[in-house]
């Protein structure tokens, strides 16, 4: 099993006939991943290469292909109202490639998402994976492995990093979901965590966070209220200098809080692992998946 992304997506491309939505959507197909079409407005009645449906609109693209899915791929200036437009046409799983996207603009977007009732994952993220079954994004596939560990993360190069290792040690993915780095992403730690929880072919849950802002703090008392199944976590950036603002635009630290050292203290209060390295964390998952 797997969550937000398996055999029963049906997807469609947001910004099929750009550069970054063309060789991504060949990538998908050719991971397995049902792709029915695409939307590129003033384009609708044309055909891609891979001779998919191109769509003036979401709402078209749905009625004729009967699509649950989107990924977009657009800039952006435009990416906020595609969102929009995506959850206005009943999309349950949006996911946002797209990064650079103004915070005030993400404001407004995330309301809209929320009130139509659909799933936003990002901007600024890599997708979401479940191995062997589909993938929604910009992930590599072949270093997923079907297995029973969810994968949730902040930061999505080291995600790749991370799912590796976790492979070349035999540790196979139920899901693996990065959600982006940005101050207001549509999914966060602890709207996912709920998902795996009641997920029966997870049996345990990697946290991939970062130095910035205090997601990570709450997402650590939400699991000592809520999650009966293991979780282990890899903060990023507990090297990083005092005072310098690091990587992504949600990487702010302030007032003592949001460093990596609260964030460890936050995990380890209510007994989640936080690993100082990615091969101790991915020998800690291989060897609690022993037992």
């Amino acid at each position: 099993m797997s969550i937000l992304v398996d055999e029963n997506t049906r997807l469609i491309v947001q910004g099929i006939t750009g550069r970054d939505g063309s060789f991504h959507t060949k990538q998908m197909l050719a991971y397995g991943t049902k792709v029915v079409g695409g939307v590129t407005p003033g384009k609708g009645g044309q055909t891609t290469e891979d001779n998919l449906p191109v769509f003036n609109s979401v709402q078209d693209a749905v009625k004729e292909t009967d699509a649950n899915s989107t990924v977009i791929y657009v800039p952006a200036k435009f990416a906020p109202a595609a969102v929009i437009e995506a959850a206005e046409a009943g999309i349950s799983l949006i996911v946002c490639i797209t990064e650079g996207i103004p915070v005030m603009d993400m404001v407004e977007v995330y309301h809209t998402v929320q009130v139509k009732g659909a799933r936003l994952i990002g901007p600024n993220c890599p997708g979401a994976i479940s191995p062997d079954k589909a993938k929604i994004g910009i992930m590599p596939g072949q270093i997923h492995k079907p297995g029973r560990v969810g994968v949730i993360s902040r930061s999505g190069t080291l995600t790749y990093e991370i799912v590796n290792s976790l492979t070349e040690r035999g540790v196979g993915q139920s899901t693996c979901i990065g959600v982006g780095g940005d101050p207001i992403v549509g999914s966060g730690f602890r709207d996912l965590l709920p998902l795996f929880e009641k997920d029966d072919e997870t049996d345990a849950v990697v946290l991939i966070g970062e130095i910035g802002g205090d997601e990570e703090e709450r997402t650590a008392e939400y699991i000592g209220k809520h999650m009966s199944k293991p979780v282990f976590a890899y903060v990023v950036g507990q090297t990083a200098p005092e005072g310098k603002r690091m990587g992504h635009a949600g990487a702010i630290v302030s007032g003592g809080a949001g460093t990596a050292e609260s964030k460890i203290k936050a995990f380890s209060a209510v007994g989640v692992p936080v690993a100082r390295t990615i091969d101790e964390l991915a020998d800690a998952v291989a060897e609690k998946s022993k037992a």
